[in-house]
């Protein structure tokens, strides 16, 4: 599955069609979404009246087909001039509002992961405009600079279609859909999806790469957007960050206080809506082509980068980061930080590279989410706890290496991706794997933490050489068992341990004897368990 993108250069009418279908979907969204919100209120008025479940207002189908159906006998009525656009354009806003709903019951009933999600709300003039077409003439011209689409003819395009039209030519790829949408400058474009067939992937790697396996580190700062190192400890690469929306943050600036002093949409003195003025409507045009073309000078460093990654190297590690998390605290405090944080999207770094590796035959290793790559020495492997945003030279307190933090960073996840190499080199710095319990005689296994005890408890005075006393809850009696043959005490869990008496015991487990029987084996002298630990199960 991959989509194409081409920029629309359509015709006055054209573009008034456009902006037809498009308000036609949002429309039938909000339509049916009022319909829906009538019904749960409707229902949830007659169960405070006491009305029987069976007795109640008939619930609505929240699927495609259901709400389609409902939509298909009411346009009459509600939308008289729905003939004027094509279904596509009513069956985007339906199937919006199906999935909207099907995500917010699925959040609801806490099958759906990630942050829950609310219940639709009703679509404005700002939401984003898109019609989606998957029926029609959906059609890439042979003169690689029109496509054809439903309702709405051949469009010109702003440059060539060529990519695609080579594959459909070639009969490695079909159309599946073409998604119309409208930017916040208020230009079109056209995405479609496509199934693509492809080849062995035959990448620039193929042979034998000069640096196959390497660790990517994302940053904000202006000189390290992508810091690409190898496991030997060496940079190989650095991407500068272009910070697109902070060089045109001047300029955003003198725009918004241009149209503050403008007639806006909104009258603070009567506190009410109104007409904006045309050089209003001019200013924020303008701002919206800036922020259209920071969009785009971010988007274009970030293919160039991640293509030249999938295509040179056979392994790349990257770090799994929360970026949406890592803006959503912080307030006015942390806005600079935000802005550098959303000016550098680095969530769309391991995206693309996601997409890239599948088709170039590269494999992608993502770190986990809390792995240290920045707090672990690459030379020792000693962490540095304390280690601080601000500190952009690493300085190891063990060892004493001075590196600066990022490349320490992709070093320590260029080791991580480097699998084969990695056991050879011994465990990756800062990740402790503990033994296996059992194979080692000399090493006792890391033994769990007793439970802390609840209610009060009593102190009770001990004479020197004495056996401390046992706490046992009153009128529960002490039970009694033997510990199984062949079995050690140390090997069993915190549940199955249990206090061993002298009779019929297994003679000096652990190598531990204290007391003798009559026949002259040993006992062992355990320190007894709370009765509420011991399993029945083990008792003879």
């Amino acid at each position: 599955m991959q989509a194409y993108r081409f920029a629309l250069d359509p015709a006055p009418a054209q573009e008034r069609a456009m902006r037809s279908h498009a308000g036609a979907a949002q429309f039938c969204f909000n339509h049916m979404l009022a319909l829906v919100k009538a019904v749960l209120d409707q229902r949830a008025a007659e169960r405070s009246y006491g009305i029987p479940e069976p007795e109640l207002t008939p619930p609505l189908n929240w699927s495609l087909p259901g709400l389609r159906k409902i939509w298909n006998g009411r346009k009459q009525t509600v939308a008289p001039w729905w003939g004027g656009n094509s279904k596509e354009a009513y069956n985007t806003g339906l199937d919006a509002l199906a999935r909207a709903l099907g995500n917010w019951l699925d959040s609801k009933s806490g099958t759906r992961a990630g942050k829950p999600a609310g219940f639709p709300r009703f679509k404005t003039r700002r939401s984003r405009k898109a019609v989606r077409f998957t029926t029609g003439t959906i059609r890439v011209e042979p003169g690689r600079h029109h496509i054809t689409l439903p309702r709405l003819g051949r469009i010109k395009t702003c440059e060539s279609t060529r990519k695609l039209a080579r594959r459909l030519e070639a009969g490695t790829a079909r159309i599946l859909s073409a998604t119309l949408s409208r930017d916040a400058a208020g230009r079109w474009h056209v995405s479609f999806q496509t199934l693509v067939q492809r080849a062995v992937p035959v990448p620039g790697h193929a042979g034998t790469p000069e640096h196959p396996v390497v660790g990517v580190d994302v940053g904000v700062k202006a000189g390290s957007l992508l810091v690409v190192a190898t496991p030997d400890g060496s940079e190989i690469g650095r991407v500068p960050a272009p910070k697109p929306l902070t060089r045109a943050h001047a300029g955003l600036r003198a725009l918004q206080r241009r149209a503050a002093r403008q007639r806006g949409p909104y009258d603070p003195v009567t506190r009410a809506s109104r007409q904006p003025s045309k050089r209003w409507r001019r200013t924020q045009a303008r701002a919206a082509r800036t922020h259209a073309r920071a969009a785009a000078v971010r988007q274009d460093v970030l293919h160039k980068a991640t293509t030249a990654l999938a295509r040179q190297h056979r392994v790349i590690a990257v770090e799994t980061l929360n970026a949406s998390g890592m803006r959503s605290k912080g307030g006015a405090s942390k806005r600079g930080l935000n802005r550098a944080l959303a000016d550098a999207a680095l969530a769309g770094i391991r995206r693309m590279l996601g997409y890239k590796t599948t088709w170039y035959g590269s494999t992608l290793v993502e770190a986990p989410r809390y792995y240290p790559s920045s707090k672990t020495c690459s030379a020792c492997g000693g962490r540095k706890p304390n280690l601080t945003l601000a500190d952009r030279i690493y300085v190891c307190e063990q060892c004493g290496i001075v590196i600066d933090r990022d490349l320490n960073a992709a070093i320590n996840l260029a080791r991580l991706g480097d699998t084969p190499t990695r056991v050879k080199r011994g465990p990756v710095p800062g990740v402790h794997r503990p033994p296996a319990i059992g194979l080692e005689k000399d090493v006792e296994p890391p033994r769990r933490p007793e439970p802390r005890r609840r209610g009060r408890q009593e102190a009770a005075k001990r004479q020197p050489g004495t056996t401390p006393p046992t706490s046992i809850r009153p009128g529960l009696p002490r039970r009694k068992a033997r510990l199984p043959d062949g079995a050690h005490l140390h090997l069993l869990t915190r549940r199955q341990r249990f206090s061993v008496q002298g009779r019929g015991g297994q003679g000096a487990c652990c190598g531990r004897p204290n007391s003798e029987n009559s026949d002259g084996s040993a006992n062992p002298v355990i320190s007894p368990i709370r009765p509420a630990l011991m399993v029945s199960t083990m008792m003879p």
